[in-house]
């Protein structure tokens, strides 16, 4: 049964979903500002769940980045974001958040950035553009409009309070993908001889590995620990202190997105600390579950059905 506010607003997902006594709610907390870009989480997201690989190996023409978004074969995405550094001032300076130099170690241009005056440990000056990288994936909504307009159950919330697609379930409607505000979920096309080819295909949280007790891939193939796997509440609190550490050091673009439960899809259950604003990393500002305004819809449909019920009457009786 559909309770009143099931569709927005601060809930524990999986006890909306009838789950009695569920375990603490499991997420990410990626933070992009010690993402180097190494892409171990692609690969092995790809291996764990035996996601088709044939079609990324194409240059797309944009930087590193050769998968361009998440889709049906890329359940992990990195995004590779060329920008000019930000003109350094006596009241912002250039921040120095510990990345390596140009170079291998003991090259001229191998020594640590300094951001005190612009270069790098061995003298050469830094570069006037930055990286921003960022590992995206499905954020596991609190409120997930896929799962409220797919007509077959194939999309379930799982008792970690994550969504997941049952493939032997899915029709191929693409309800789901539609109706996604981040544009996460695709039918999967190919290659040819794929699995689930016309089936809606995104992240699981590694559902079978947290059935076992185990770490999702992604997250345990991470070198720098920019995805942080955990409770959902402690991941909240942790990317507050991390948020809180770098604009006290004068990161003072940093900051949170998807942590709010009351925000438009009542806070996610994988969310991240950005550098930048949420549409440089392909995000948007403000997202809205879909399905939000639904009982609204349904009480205005049933009015009018009433009244025009009504006047069927009215003239019914006229005649007569």
């Amino acid at each position: 049964m559909v309770s009143k506010n099931s569709l927005f607003g601060p809930i524990d997902p999986a006890l909306d979903a009838g789950y009695a006594d569920p375990p603490a709610r499991k997420g990410f907390f990626t933070d992009t500002s010690v993402c180097i870009g190494c892409k171990a989480c692609e690969v092995a997201c790809k291996e764990w769940n035996l996601l088709p690989s044939t079609e990324e190996f194409d240059l797309l023409g944009m930087s590193y980045d050769n998968t361009g978004a998440l889709g049906s074969n890329s359940w992990r995405h990195v995004a590779f974001i060329e920008q000019p550094l930000p003109t350094a001032t006596a009241s912002a300076p250039r921040v120095d958040l510990g990345m390596p130099g140009l170079g291998p170690p003991g090259s001229p241009l191998g020594g640590p950035a300094t951001a005190e005056d612009g270069v790098t440990g061995h003298g050469a000056p830094l570069p006037d553009f930055r990286w921003l990288m960022s590992s995206d994936v499905c954020k596991h909504c609190t409120h997930a409009a896929c799962l409220d307009v797919c007509p077959t159950g194939a999309l379930f919330r799982t008792e970690f309070g994550t969504v997941v697609v049952q493939d032997d379930v899915c029709n191929g409607c693409g309800y789901c993908v539609a109706a996604c505000p981040y544009g996460v979920i695709e039918r999967r096309r190919g290659p040819e001889g794929a699995k689930n080819v016309g089936i809606a295909q995104k992240c699981t949280l590694c559902y079978d590995r947290l059935g076992a007790g185990m770490t999702p891939a992604c997250a345990q193939a991470c070198p720098t620990e920019s995805i942080q796997f955990g409770d959902v509440e402690e991941l909240r609190e942790r990317a507050e202190q991390r948020r809180a550490i770098l604009q006290e050091a004068g990161v003072t673009e940093a900051r949170l997105y998807g942590n709010d439960p009351n925000d438009g899809v009542g806070g996610t259950g994988a969310f991240f600390l950005l550098l930048d604003e949420p549409e440089v990393y392909g995000l948007p500002p403000d997202p809205v579950v879909t399905t939000r305004d639904l009982p609204k819809m349904f009480n205005r449909a049933g009015l009018a059905g009433l009244a025009l019920a009504a006047g069927v009457i009215a003239a019914f009786m006229r005649k007569r």
